[in-house]
C-alpha cells in the first residue's frame, strides 16, 4: 500500500463535494478497489469513504410497488430484508462471493464497477432496473457501457436502485469455484408486457440482454419455449476456466435452468 488521506463523509452532499478533489476516489465496500490499491493498479490521493452515509443505506417499498436500495447497502443485507419482496434478487445476493465479502461489498460498488462476471448487473438488467445518483435517474438498460465501465461521470455516486418486483424471476450462476464469480449467470423475470433475460460471466462486453430468448419466453414462459436457440460463440469470453463455445452452450443451459425454476 501507500500513503493516502481518507475522508468519511455522512451526507450526499458531502461526499459528492469531496470527490471533486484532485485524484480523489470513492471508497465503497472496496471488494474490488482494495486489491486494486495493494497492487498498486490505482494509486489515488484520497479515499472518499462512503459506509457511513445513511442516506445510502437500507431497503423500502415505493408507492408504485417498486423495491428500493440504498447504493451503500451490502448484499447480506439484501440477502435478508429482500426476500419478503423480491426472492429472486435475495436469493442471488446470498451467493454472492462468501460471508465475508457479503458483509462488505456493496449492490452500489457492484454496479459502478461493472465486473462481466459480477452478479448485480445480471440482477438489474434482468430487471429493468433504474440506476439512480446524486445526478440523474439512468435505466439499466443505458447504464452498462463494455466490460468495467458504465455511463457515470468522474464523481457520480449511485445512491440508489429501483427494481420493479416481477410475477415471476429467477437467478441461475454457474460457478467458477476459486473465484465464486460466474463463469456464467443468467437473471430471468416475467413482467405483465414481456420476459427479461440478463447473461453475465459470458461475454467480453460484459452482461448482455438475449433478446431471442426474450421474445420466445415472452410468448411461452418455458424451458421448451428456448429449444433451438443459442448465442454465438463470437464475442464470448474465452479463458482457462472455458471457452467461448463452452460459455455459449452455458449461457442457453442456465436460461432454461432459470424458467423451469421461476416457474
Amino acid at each position: 500500500m501507500y500513503a493516502f488521506e481518507i475522508e468519511r463523509p455522512s451526507t450526499i452532499a458531502d461526499a459528492v463535494a469531496a470527490l471533486q478533489a484532485e485524484d480523489a476516489q470513492a471508497l465503497s465496500g472496496g471488494q474490488t478497489l482494495i486489491p486494486t490499491l495493494k497492487a498498486r493498479l490505482a494509486m489515488p490521493s484520497a479515499l472518499i469513504s462512503l459506509s457511513g452515509i445513511g442516506e445510502m443505506q437500507g431497503l423500502c417499498m415505493s408507492d408504485d410497488g417498486a423495491l428500493c436500495i440504498g447504493g451503500g447497502t451490502t448484499h447480506a443485507t439484501v440477502a435478508s430484508e429482500a426476500a419478503a419482496h423480491y426472492p429472486a434478487l435475495a436469493a442471488m445476493a446470498s451467493h454472492i462471493g462468501d460471508p465475508a465479502v457479503r458483509n462488505r461489498g456493496t449492490i452500489g460498488g457492484s454496479l459502478a464497477n461493472n465486473d462481466p462476471s459480477a452478479c448485480y448487473p445480471a440482477g438489474a438488467l434482468g430487471s429493468g432496473a433504474t440506476i439512480i445518483t446524486n445526478a440523474r435517474e439512468i435505466a439499466a438498460d443505458d447504464f452498462f457501457d463494455g466490460m468495467f465501465t458504465t455511463v457515470l461521470d468522474e464523481g457520480e455516486l449511485i445512491t440508489e436502485v429501483r427494481l420493479p418486483i416481477p410475477q415471476a424471476a429467477n437467478y441461475q450462476k454457474f460457478v467458477q469455484p476459486a473465484s465464486r464469480f460466474a463463469l456464467v449467470g443468467v437473471f430471468v423475470a416475467k413482467y405483465a408486457d414481456g420476459v427479461r433475460v440478463a447473461v453475465t460471466g459470458a461475454s467480453e462486453e460484459g452482461v448482455f440482454r438475449w433478446s431471442e430468448a426474450e421474445a420466445a419466453l415472452s410468448a411461452d414462459f418455458s424451458a421448451s419455449a428456448l429449444d433451438g436457440l443459442s448465442v454465438p460463440a463470437d464475442g464470448m469470453i474465452a479463458d482457462l476456466h472455458g471457452s467461448a463455445a463452452y460459455r455459449a452452450h452455458l449461457v442457453g443451459v442456465m436460461t432454461g435452468r432459470a424458467v423451469a425454476a421461476a416457474s
